[in-house]
C-alpha cells in the first residue's frame, strides 16, 4: 500500500457503499477520487448514523483497498450523477475513535482535530491506517506493519461497542 485515506460519511451512506463495493466522497465529486490510486487503503469515519443526523456515532465504519480502475459516474434519481471508485472492503467491525485519539497522528495533541474532516477526504499516515485496521479487527487484511503501537489503545478501542446504525435506524 502506497497511501492511505480517510473519508467521512454517515454510517448509512458507508453501508450503502460497502454493500455495493464502492466508495463515494464529497457529495459525488470526481476530483477527490482522482487523488486516490489503486491499492491505496481507505477507511471511513462516520460522525453520525444518518446524513445530517444528530445521532452521534463517532466511529470508523469501513476499511478496504481501492481496486484498479478510475472514478466512474453513475446515474441516480433526480438527475444526481455521482462519481465512485470500486473498493475491496475488508471484514471489519466498527471502532470508536475516542480511545484512539491520543495515539493517531491525525488527532494526537489536536483539540480541534475534527475541523480537518470537513473536507470529506484526507490523506492518512500509514501507521494511523494500520492502527485503525487493528482496532477494527481487520489487521490481517493489511499485514505490513512499519511501527509498533501500544496494544492498550487497540484493546480500549474494541472493548466498547459503538451503537449499531442498523439497530438505531430500525427503531
Amino acid at each position: 500500500m502506497k497511501a492511505a485515506w480517510l473519508a467521512v460519511a454517515s454510517a448509512e451512506h458507508v453501508e450503502h457503499g460497502r454493500d455495493g463495493g464502492f466508495m463515494q466522497v464529497c457529495h459525488g465529486r470526481a476530483t477527490p477520487l482522482r487523488r486516490i490510486g489503486p491499492g491505496d487503503g481507505i477507511v471511513y469515519y462516520s460522525p453520525s448514523i444518518s446524513f445530517r443526523g444528530k445521532d452521534a456515532l463517532r466511529s470508523f465504519t469501513a476499511i478496504g483497498t481501492v481496486c484498479t480502475g478510475t472514478p466512474y459516474q453513475v446515474e441516480m434519481c433526480g438527475g444526481f450523477r455521482p462519481f465512485r471508485r470500486n473498493v475491496a472492503w475488508a471484514e471489519a467491525k466498527q471502532a470508536l475513535i475516542r480511545p484512539l485519539l491520543d495515539r493517531l497522528e491525525l488527532t494526537a495533541g489536536k483539540s480541534g482535530w475534527g475541523y480537518q474532516l470537513r473536507f470529506g477526504l484526507l490523506q492518512l499516515e500509514l501507521d494511523d491506517f494500520r492502527l485503525i485496521a487493528e482496532a477494527m479487527g481487520a489487521e490481517a487484511a493489511f499485514p505490513h506493519r512499519t511501527a509498533s503501537r501500544p496494544a492498550d489503545a487497540i484493546e480500549k478501542a474494541t472493548d466498547t461497542k459503538p451503537p449499531s446504525f442498523k439497530a438505531a435506524t430500525a427503531m
